[in-house]
């Protein structure tokens, strides 16, 4: 089969397209042929080793997709051969090979049905952004109703799923972006207001537009510079999730500015869920897009052979996810 290979952790930029071994389901084990997959930062991060997960070398990145079930191994019930199905979650694309290949082997149990009236790229995509940013809104309990919910680097994958899923929770849902067309989009998808975070007066507009209240939670996908900032718009009990570094490490942080009004900040690591816990939130996010008539949201879908243009695309910033269209390739 053909694979995107990485021979080190030196970065997507030493992707290589190559032929690869079929893989061989072990029990409880499938063989996808993949159909799309989808793009993530955290397959960059993995590439350049600021990932939790050590694979063997040459490694096959790539944590969601949507494929045909083509073989299943001993002790595999209730999928079959001639079955699509989406990866939920689990150590495709970590520690064993991912989706940037025409086959991989996913145990069966890490495999969910396609939601109905979803097109096969929108489930490709959806799983991972849509636990993680479902993560990141439940982890600190019952929020007020409604909360408000400020959400950094909206347009992205994670971003654009916490903003969904939080107006489909009832919150009031602020927005970061730097550009005025995803901005659009954001309110279209709900957003109440978007700000521009290179805007020195953004957080100054944000209180004006709360007043008296204040930001009850934020989903922070970017952190360096803008966290402080993110910071000084939460109100008394506030909460942080931290999502991603897409700016890098935060070059100054006072701590004195959590002590008074009792803020905490926390990490989101949808790999600490047990499937069990996985499936039941993917239940609660499906059911949750449905009742609000929300979608996922597909930036762009490239050629398999083009996915050192997808890492491109997905640096500069989607709205929506970034995809590669696998199953033409598949002979």
């Amino acid at each position: 089969m053909k694979a995107w290979l990485i021979d080190d952790f030196k970065g997507v930029g030493g992707l290589r397209l190559a032929e690869a071994p079929n893989p061989i389901p072990l029990p409880d084990e499938v063989i996808l042929q993949v159909n799309h997959a989808a793009l993530n930062p955290a397959d960059r991060y993995l590439a350049e080793n600021l990932y939790p997960a050590k694979p063997r070398l040459p490694h096959i990145l790539g944590r969601d997709g949507v494929g045909l079930v083509v073989e299943v191994g001993n002790g595999v019930t209730g999928v079959h051969v001639g079955d699509r199905r989406a990866i939920l979650r689990g150590q495709v694309g970590g520690n064993r090979s991912g989706t940037f290949a025409q086959r991989v082997a996913v145990p069966a149990q890490d495999l969910v049905e396609i939601p109905a009236g979803w097109s096969e790229p929108e489930a490709a995509g959806a799983t991972l952004v849509y636990l993680t940013a479902y993560q990141a809104l439940t982890m600190w309990g019952p929020l007020p109703s409604p909360a408000v919910v400020l959400v950094t680097g909206a347009s992205g994958g994670v971003g654009v799923a916490a903003v969904q899923l939080a107006v489909a929770m009832g919150h009031k849902v602020l927005s970061l972006s730097r550009n005025p067309e995803k901005s659009r989009r954001l309110t279209q998808l709900g957003a109440s207001a978007t700000f521009n975070p290179e805007d020195s007066r953004w957080r100054q507009a944000a209180k004006t537009l709360l007043e008296p209240r204040r930001v009850d939670l934020a989903i922070d996908n970017i952190g360096g510079k803008l966290l402080p900032e993110v910071i000084d718009t939460l109100g008394e009990q506030g909460r942080v999730s931290l999502v991603g570094r897409l700016a890098g490490p935060v070059p100054s942080f006072n701590t004195a500015t959590l002590f008074f009004r009792r803020i905490r900040l926390g990490g989101v690591a949808v790999d600490g869920w047990t499937n069990a816990e996985s499936r039941a939130a993917w239940q609660q996010i499906v059911e949750l897009l449905a009742r609000a008539g929300a979608r996922p949201q597909v930036d762009k879908v490239f050629p398999f052979d083009q996915l050192p243009q997808a890492f491109e695309r997905l640096e500069r910033g989607p709205m929506g996810k970034v995809l590669l269209a696998v199953r033409s390739s598949n002979s």
